[in-house]
């Protein structure tokens, strides 16, 4: 009887180094304006969880709110752009 072990092709991938690549660090260096503002959202909402918000607390949550939600505005403008001039 033959052995099948030695007609299968190695199957398995290439080893993880555990290191991202360079194209996922640019990655996150384009969205890390953004990860800074939702961090900063995060930072004024946590210690609503165990207290009432005060005027100054929700201003602070608008104000956070408000830059998360523009530096989403300009990064899928700059995306949309960057496929517009791409294309033409």
């Amino acid at each position: 009887m033959k052995s099948i072990a030695a007609l299968q092709k190695l199957v398995t991938a290439t080893p993880f180094d555990g290191e991202p690549s360079d194209a996922e660090l640019d990655a996150i260096e384009v969205e890390m304006p953004l990860i800074l503002a939702e961090v900063e959202l995060l930072d004024a909402r946590l210690p609503l969880l165990d207290r009432p918000a005060t005027s100054l607390d929700e201003r602070r949550i608008r104000r956070a709110r408000n830059r998360v939600l523009a530096i989403r505005r300009d990064m899928t403008n700059r995306a949309t752009a960057e496929q517009a001039g791409g294309a033409a």
